[in-house]
């Protein structure tokens, strides 16, 4: 049965067909082995799956995104960080690593953080000297922070799919993604000097800087705001992507101005695409999970790796293994979609907390998207620099060394998250 599933999937995949429409072909192939299939309980399944209050949180926070980009708010950010960072040697790569951790918590997507912030500093630091392979390396490598920081749109789909308790994994991914853009730093200082940057003396008067950092400080309320409301409380992740994008609404058309209601029906037609491939690689998946569970496929799957459900730290370190090697061909929607409903019975079955296995697994995911032959970061990445994969990965090496460290490091300290989850929830 379990050959047969994963036939049934890759085949079509390796044929090039959608991700959407080769988990409803294994589903169906599932179905019929267990004389189950009908088109209504395909639809049935497809629809209650994306029939979710929880998902309307990702169109909300894609939205979200595209108001900030459009509004002005990335370029605020970067102009208070360089003020703050900028005068060291090699300042424009602490900017990048900084705005990308304070941006992280205003869209919840590494690929809207690439974009908005690469097309502001991968030029800046190419003027400067860095080299366009480097500067887009520390750009695409701290990109991914984006989706670990709170809000994460990857937190919000694991949530959905395995039941997660979304608002603790928001809350769990502070600590790490703190830490990943730590060590990012601790990278870029040797990697700096190694490189033979020079530091720049802000001579920007102190009355410019001070306008600046005012300027900024509705652009960074609004992270504070999010996570201190899910700590209280007060509203849920989907109320809290509706806020945000009320909230860029406003920030960007009245006080930065720089949103017209002219460009609210393409930001709008342009989210609605993106959701749209979000919600039908769900809506597949859950259809998939759904017949996993009814064929006892789950039990089949936990028998064969008995092993490993009895030493839980190996069994996270080979899923983290193969989320990477997954990662290299595929985005994280579908990966998340394809291997979480098959793996969550053997995680349970090793007494894995399932939120810290989804912050974890989200991290190294979302590492798979600077990663070759398909990570799409990377491509985005290069296409703003204008150079070839192979440059952009040369000039990411060191830091996505690192980045693994850190992923080997929360798998054999599942404390680093667990801890600090429990203090603040």
């Amino acid at each position: 049965m379990l050959i047969l599933f994963l036939l049934s999937l890759a085949i079509p995949l390796i044929l090039g067909v959608p991700v959407a429409f080769s988990l409803i072909i294994s589903a169906i192939v599932l179905m019929s082995t267990k004389n189950l299939f009908t088109a209504q309980l395909v639809v049935q399944q497809f629809i209650g799956g994306i029939n979710s209050f929880s998902l309307l949180a990702v169109p909300f926070f894609m939205l979200a995104g595209e108001l900030m980009n459009k509004g002005g708010i990335t370029k605020r950010i970067v102009d208070v960080v360089y003020i703050w960072v900028g005068r060291f040697r090699g300042g424009l790569g602490y900017v990048s690593i900084l705005a990308s951790m304070i941006f992280a918590g205003l869209s919840g997507s590494a690929l809207a953080d690439t974009a908005a912030l690469g097309g502001v500093l991968i030029p800046m630091m190419s003027e400067r000297g860095y080299g366009k392979a480097r500067s887009t390396g520390i750009v695409i490598s701290s990109a991914i922070i984006a989706n670990i920081i709170p809000p994460s749109i990857g937190f919000i789909l694991f949530g959905v799919v395995s039941g997660a308790s979304i608002s603790r994994m928001f809350m769990g991914g502070i600590i790490p993604g703190i830490l990943l853009g730590c060590s990012l730093m601790i990278t870029w200082f040797f990697t700096a000097r190694k490189d033979g940057l020079q530091a720049v003396p802000n001579t920007m008067p102190a009355a410019e800087k001070r306008k600046i950092f005012l300027e900024a400080i509705p652009a960074l309320i609004l992270p504070v705001f999010i996570i201190v409301g899910l700590r209280g409380g007060v509203f849920t992740p989907t109320e809290a992507g509706a806020i945000a994008c009320a909230y860029a609404l406003i920030i960007g058309m009245f006080i930065y101005k720089g949103l017209k209601v002219s460009d609210l029906p393409g930001i709008l037609l342009d989210t609605v695409r993106s959701t749209g491939r979000v919600l039908f690689i769900v809506g597949g998946s859950l259809t998939v999970s759904w017949i996993i569970t009814a064929s006892n496929l789950s039990k089949d799957l936990v028998s064969y790796f008995h092993a490993f459900v009895e030493h839980p730290i190996i069994l996270v370190l080979c899923c983290q293994l193969l989320f990477i090697l997954f990662g290299m061909v595929l985005d994280i929607v579908p990966i998340i979609m394809i291997l979480v409903p098959v793996m969550l019975p053997i995680v349970k079955a090793a007494g894995v907390s399932l939120e810290y296995f989804g912050i974890l697994s989200i991290i190294t995911m979302t590492f798979g998207l600077i990663t070759p032959p398909v990570g799409t970061v990377l491509y985005v990445g290069s296409g703003i620099s204008k150079i070839s994969i192979a440059d952009a990965v040369k000039g990411a090496f060191p830091f996505m060394m690192v980045e693994v460290l850190v992923i080997v490091a929360l798998a054999l300290f599942p404390q680093i998250i667990t801890v600090p989850l429990e203090l603040i929830m």
